[in-house]
């Protein structure tokens, strides 16, 4: 008997369904896959019981040096950092122990009232609890704030412990060549690295605590004056056995003794090599060279420091030889070459007039800012007499004896500014060492004059102004309010726009002084 089979076919699933081994967490009981979870606990419970952060340090101590607000960052370096900047940040994260087993997620500050000393931080990380499986979790950490002077502020303050000093010298009879040095100095920031500033006879002294930062200031000072600079070192202390030495060093700068509005006396070899200007010249700007002007023809040409100090001279004369004179009648002539213009002028000295009619005809650069009976600034050359070799040959000379003017004027004078009338503005000074002993009455007189002098060259001079930063002065309404404020027009070119005058900042280091006339 024959076997019949059944030729149909009996269909099979496509997929097989998973069986998942089921177990129960220990902990409350709930189901979960046996295969993949961790430590038999449900993730609810393993985030409650596992604490990934209980390696991690919660609090911790920042030093700050309240001199130069810088932080410590361990071991021995101090860096500047201001409160709640990525830089701060970076040096709370490092300095949290077993913070380096985590993954950083997230981290950021916790506002805190500024005078509680205390810097609290939200950090979020990562880190895997068990085999496959990784918990993140936010935590809170709280710095105290504790201060600890720096190295360079313990240097600061104590006697000696400088290793360069940088060694600013002129020899002129005024100071308004360092009060402009000391703006520029102040504009860029080149005093920052010195740990101490003293003023002395012809010039002051920056004392640092490294030899490059003394080079890089001398650099500065190279860029915007100019100078010639010499080294000396003095040996402190040598190791014999490491063939170890330690240095104090020495910068000697000396700055070109002619300053802005000087009457210079050219070698008549050196003025024809420079532009074949006249020998006879006035010096308009200082710069990283020296800029002359020829008031008769606006020749204008530069000297510069390294062929001024192959043969140095003094000038012929300087802004404390200036006279008064009125311009009685002035013409311009052309050509104008900026903001110089060339004009012909009548000019009489102030002290003559009601005592004679002595006038002079000349020729003067400032026709575009003098009219008929203004006063003006300038050098009497009539009959005064100069103790200068270069001087005598231009008088020598066939050539050049016979362009000398009787007058050279230099610039437009405004009058003598009132007790009770203020400035608008005001400058900042750096912060130096004062002497133990008081200056003398006329020292500090002197110092006066100076400062009176520099801050009216800056009223009047647009240029000279460019490269300074000059501050409103908040107080200057309520002294205007104050007072009965009548319309001088002698005053009127001596007001700066307030366009250029940026408002004040608590820049560290700087002192204030109030402009007082």
């Amino acid at each position: 008997m024959a076997m019949e089979i059944d030729s149909g076919t009996v269909p099979l699933p496509a997929i097989r369904e998973s069986t998942q081994a089921t177990i129960l967490c220990y902990n409350c009981g709930a189901p979960i896959d046996g295969t993949q979870a961790a430590g038999a606990l449900c993730s609810d419970c393993l985030k409650l019981t596992v604490d990934i952060t209980s390696g991690i340090e919660r609090d911790g101590i920042l030093y700050m040096c309240r001199d130069c607000d810088r932080w410590l960052s361990p071991p021995a370096q101090y860096v500047v950092a201001t409160l709640e900047s990525r830089e701060l940040l970076a040096l709370c994260l490092r300095k949290l122990r077993g913070l380096n087993k985590s993954r950083i997620i997230d981290a950021s500050f916790i506002w805190t009232e500024p005078h509680s000393r205390r810097i609290k931080l939200k950090i979020t990380v990562q880190q895997e609890a068990f085999q496959g499986t990784i918990l993140q979790q936010t935590f809170d950490v709280e710095f105290v704030q504790q201060y600890r002077q720096c190295p360079d502020c313990q240097k600061s303050y104590t006697h000696n412990t400088w290793r360069a000093v940088v060694q600013v010298r002129q020899k002129v009879p005024h100071k308004r060549t360092f009060l402009y040095l000391e703006q520029l100095i102040l504009k860029q920031g080149a005093h920052k690295e010195t740990i101490n500033i003293k003023e002395v006879q012809n010039g002051i002294d920056f004392y640092f605590s490294q030899r490059n930062h003394a080079e890089k200031f001398i650099d500065f000072l190279t860029s915007v004056s100019p100078v010639r600079t010499k080294k000396s070192q003095e040996l402190i202390s040598m190791d014999i056995h490491t063939s170890s030495a330690s240095y104090k060093f020495s910068y000697a700068c000396e700055l070109v003794p002619i300053c802005k509005d000087d009457l210079v006396a050219l070698p008549p070899k050196l003025a024809k090599s420079i532009g074949n200007i006249s020998p006879l010249t006035l010096c308009y700007r200082i710069g990283t060279a020296v800029n002359l002007l020829d008031p008769n023809t606006l020749q204008i040409s530069d000297l510069s420091t390294a062929i001024y100090w192959r043969q140095p001279f003094a000038p012929l004369a300087d802004t404390q030889s200036l006279v008064e004179f009125i311009i009685m009648d002035i013409e311009p002539i052309g050509p104008q070459k900026g903001r110089f213009l060339l004009a012909e002028a009548t000019v009489a000295r102030a002290s003559d007039l009601g005592v004679n009619d002595t006038t002079y005809n000349i020729r003067t650069h400032l026709g575009a800012v003098l009219h008929a009976g203004d006063s003006a600034m300038g050098y009497h050359l009539t009959g005064a007499q100069y103790n200068n070799d270069h001087f005598e040959s231009i008088l020598e000379s066939k050539h050049f004896a016979a362009t000398i003017p009787d007058v050279v004027l230099v610039k437009k004078y405004y009058g003598v500014r009132r007790k009770n009338k203020g400035r608008n503005w005001k400058l900042r000074r750096m912060a130096r060492e004062e002497s133990e002993m008081k200056p003398r009455k006329q020292d500090a007189e002197r110092e006066a004059v100076d400062y009176e002098q520099f801050l009216q060259d800056l009223e009047g001079d647009e240029d000279l102004r460019e490269g300074l930063k000059m501050y409103r002065d908040p107080e200057a309404k309520g002294r205007e309010a104050g007072m009965d404020v009548d319309g001088d027009e002698e005053e009127e070119g001596l007001q700066i726009p307030m366009e250029q005058l940026i408002d004040e900042m608590g820049d560290v280091g700087l002192e204030d002084v109030e402009e007082e006339a």
